[in-house]
């Protein structure tokens, strides 16, 4: 089982304020923070802690198309708590991905998804349970 991811960020302040308010959405809550990051954890599941990035380290450019890591995905409940996400993400000014083809970006009917990006442009996935996983 996964244990924790640590991710390191560019403004520590900036990524505190959207993954804290994003993830509150789906049950998550600020569980440690000191100088230079914060823990957010949701009860027995992998905890994500974030780092603000050291200055000789800040001007390495980063794409989740290059090598490492590409997007974090979690699972919710149902495609109504996937909708309230994605309302939420758009009342609050984050940049939504393949909108055009929401809720279907991977196509077809059966994986209903949202895909935003966070202040360092890492892509974040939201997928609605089906109903095989919740049986």
């Amino acid at each position: 089982m996964l244990h924790h991811v640590e991710i390191y960020v560019s403004n520590l302040d900036t990524s505190r304020t959207f993954w804290t308010s994003l993830l509150a959405q789906i049950g998550y809550e600020e569980s440690g923070r000191w100088e230079d990051g914060f823990t957010l954890g949701h009860g027995n599941d992998a905890y994500l802690t974030f780092v603000q990035v050291a200055e000789k380290h800040a001007l390495r450019p980063y794409h989740r198309s290059g090598v490492g890591l590409n997007h974090l995905a979690f699972r919710v409940e149902d495609r109504e708590t996937v909708d309230r996400l994605r309302h939420f993400c758009r009342e609050n000014g984050v940049s939504c991905l393949y909108d055009d083809r929401y809720p279907f970006a991977n196509g077809g009917s059966d994986y209903y998804a949202l895909f935003i990006e966070d202040p360092d442009r890492i892509k974040v996935e939201f997928v609605a349970a089906s109903d095989a996983d919740r049986e």
